[in-house]
Order: C-alpha cells, then structure tokens, then sequence
C-alpha cells in the first residue's frame, strides 16, 4: 500500500456506505467487545514491516470512534517516518516531540481535524533519540493527561521489526491491534513481530489482514478477533 498523502485514504469518510467502511465499523465493535470486563482506552496499530497498511487501518479506526460520538485523539507515535499529518492534512512544525521536548505545551500542538469529534497530535519535527522519548517520564505524563481529556486515544507507529518504538508505545497501551499485508508479508517475520509484543507484554486484540479479497463485496481486510492461527 503507497503512503497516503490525502483524506481520500480515508474511506470511512470518503464513501462511509461502502462494504470497507462497514469493515472498519465491525473492527471498532469487534475491539469493544473483546474485553467485557476491561475498558479499552488506548489502542495502538502495529505491523511487523512497512507498507502493511497500519497508518490507513488506525486512520479509518479512528474516525469510527468520532462518528460514534466519542472524542478521539489519534496521535503519530511514527517518529521516524510520519504521516498522519498528510491524511488529515495538517502541518507538522510541532507536535508529539515538540510537548516531550518541553518546547510546546499539549494545547499548542493538538489539532482539531475536519472530522468532528476527532483530533491529531502529530509527530512534530524528527528528533535523534526517538526512543528515548516515547519511553520518558513526559511521555508517561502526556498519556495520563489525555486519558481524563478523551474518551479513545489511538497511536500508529513505526514497524516492530525495525525499531523498538512500537514495543515502548505499546506498553502504554490497553491493547494492540496486529496489521497484515495478506500474501506479502512472510510467516516467520510476522511470528517474530508477535513474539517481540509477547515478550513486551503487549495485549494483541487481534489481527487485520490487508488486501485480502473477499467474496461478495470490495472490502480490503478481514479482521480476526484472536492470534492463535499466528
């Protein structure tokens, strides 16, 4: 999947009647009712390489929760390559690293997007120690902030097999959602994504298959609610 550069990545807006759009809908219930006796908050999207469709997968997610009339913050965890700010067409001179630097305050950096009820923190400016800075004490701080502010906060993230920034973020997190390029992706290197969540305690609620087809319909992922066939 190319990097998305506009909204029109975004079908749950674009065409919200369409077979995918209800995909992301079902994916958004399926998450809720994965957990009955445990509030799922904090989500993130993982894969194990690039281009798997994680950032377009969170995006669309993300404006489910905002249709469903919760108040949503998405925020770029991608602190290498991000472009959340491209989907909803925001700037990125501030933003996630710029709040844990200390240079802006959280309220300067949020933006509200043209999705009603939904808001991003992008990136900001590319930092030298990314990993540093997902696993700081502000960090730590940042989340329990946002937490009393909003109702559902979602992270996308750089790929596990190529930094350990998704194992940090996940940490922070109340579960994570699995993103899979269907028929690209090989076996074994998704199996040692999951295994580095395993080993970081991370709370998979699932898996998303991209650019799979499905009979009947366009829609271009299933979701499965568990990861025992991983």
């Amino acid at each position: 999947m190319a990097r998305a550069s506009s909204k029109s990545t975004l079908v749950t807006v674009m065409n919200p009647m369409s077979p995918a759009a209800e995909g992301y809908r079902t994916l958004r219930t399926n998450i809720q009712f994965s957990i009955l006796d445990k509030q799922i908050q904090v989500i993130m999207a993982a894969s194990a390489q690039m281009n798997e469709g994680k950032t377009t997968t969170i995006s669309n997610l993300a404006v489910t929760y905002a249709q469903e009339g919760k108040k949503v913050v998405i925020i770029d965890g991608d602190l290498r390559k991000p472009s959340l700010h491209h989907i909803f067409m925001q700037p990125n001179h501030n933003g996630l690293t710029s709040v844990l630097s200390r240079q802006y305050d959280l309220d300067e950096v949020i933006r509200q997007t043209y999705v009603d009820n939904l808001y991003l923190i992008p990136s900001g400016p590319i930092p030298p120690n990314p990993t540093e800075l997902l696993g700081s004490q502000q960090m730590n701080d940042l989340m329990e902030q946002l937490k009393r502010d909003y109702d559902v906060i979602l992270f996308d993230t750089s790929p596990i097999m190529a930094v350990t920034d998704a194992l940090i973020i996940s940490s922070l997190c109340d579960g994570v959602v699995l993103v899979i390029h269907g028929g690209k992706v090989k076996k074994e290197i998704v199996h040692k994504a999951k295994a580095q969540l395993d080993h970081a305690k991370a709370n998979i609620l699932g898996v998303v298959l991209n650019q799979v087809p499905v009979r009947g319909n366009d829609a271009d992922y299933i979701y499965y609610n568990d990861t025992k066939s991983l």
